[in-house]
Formats: C-alpha cells, sequence, structure tokens
C-alpha cells in the first residue's frame, strides 16, 4: 500500500467511507461496515486497492476544473 494514500485516509473526517477503510486496514481486518453496508474483503491486499481507487477518484475531481485563456485581436488581418 502506498503511504500517501493512507495517510489521506487517515487524514479525513471520522465516518467517512476513506477513514473506515483506512482503520481497517491498519486493524488488519478485511469486514467494512459504512452507511449500513457490510463488505468483506478478500484480502488486506484488496482492501488496499479499494482505498487507492477511493484515492484516486477524489483527487482526480479535486483537480477540475480546469481554465484555458484564450486571446484574440482584430488588429493586422487586412
Amino acid at each position: 500500500m502506498d503511504p500517501t494514500v493512507l495517510a489521506w485516509a487517515l487524514a479525513q473526517p471520522a465516518g467517512t467511507r476513506a477513514a473506515v477503510l483506512a482503520a481497517a486496514f491498519t486493524g488488519g481486518t478485511t469486514r467494512v461496515t459504512f452507511d449500513g453496508r457490510t463488505v468483506e474483503y478478500r484480502s488486506l491486499d484488496e482492501l488496499g486497492q479499494a482505498l487507492s481507487v477511493l484515492h484516486a477518484a477524489e483527487n482526480s475531481a479535486a483537480r477540475r476544473p480546469n481554465v484555458t485563456f484564450a486571446s484574440f485581436s482584430r488588429e493586422g488581418s487586412r
């Protein structure tokens, strides 16, 4: 597991999906309950992959929107 992803997840507010997954990962358990649903991961590696996917999704959304600047001029085109 990437330590950056784990640090990010542990820094999330308590009760969020990322924090719950991180707590399970650091506690060595593969069963996670969130929003009334329980998920049993096959291994800690699989749980870590889920955490990495969540991290990537959260961070790609944070990078948007992109801004593009354009400049136009009427001079010199005759």
